[in-house]
């Protein structure tokens, strides 16, 4: 690679990662402020991609390709990860439906 396909490549990975780093703060925020759960779902899976895209940026930036084989097992984990969460609040939610369809069958008797 020249020098100047060298550079073009440092700065459009420098820029990517300042593009993904403010993304990153945009779903913190959503993380945050809700207002659902399933917001909360989607704006882990989306931080998830983010990272990973991050790394691959680290190691484009850097030249260490090692970044490439810890962005693979980041997104395995992720994946597991959010599907994990969102199973538990199906649950949970599946949970407090069945708990209030006995409360309103019991008031139906009193």
């Amino acid at each position: 690679m020249t020098m100047a396909e060298s550079l073009v490549v440092q700065s459009a990975a420098g820029i990517g990662l300042f593009i993904l780093t403010s993304s990153m703060a945009l779903v913190v925020y959503r993380l945050i402020r809700g207002p659902k759960n399933a917001d909360r779902i989607i704006g882990l899976d989306l931080m998830s991609v983010l990272v990973v895209a991050l790394v691959a940026l680290l190691a484009i930036f850097t030249g260490e390709s090692v970044f490439l084989d810890v962005a693979i097992a980041y997104a395995l984990v992720a994946f597991l990860g959010t599907v994990a969460f969102a199973r538990y609040l199906e649950r949970s939610n599946a949970d407090q439906n069945h708990d209030g369809a006995s409360e309103r069958k019991g008031d139906h008797h009193g």
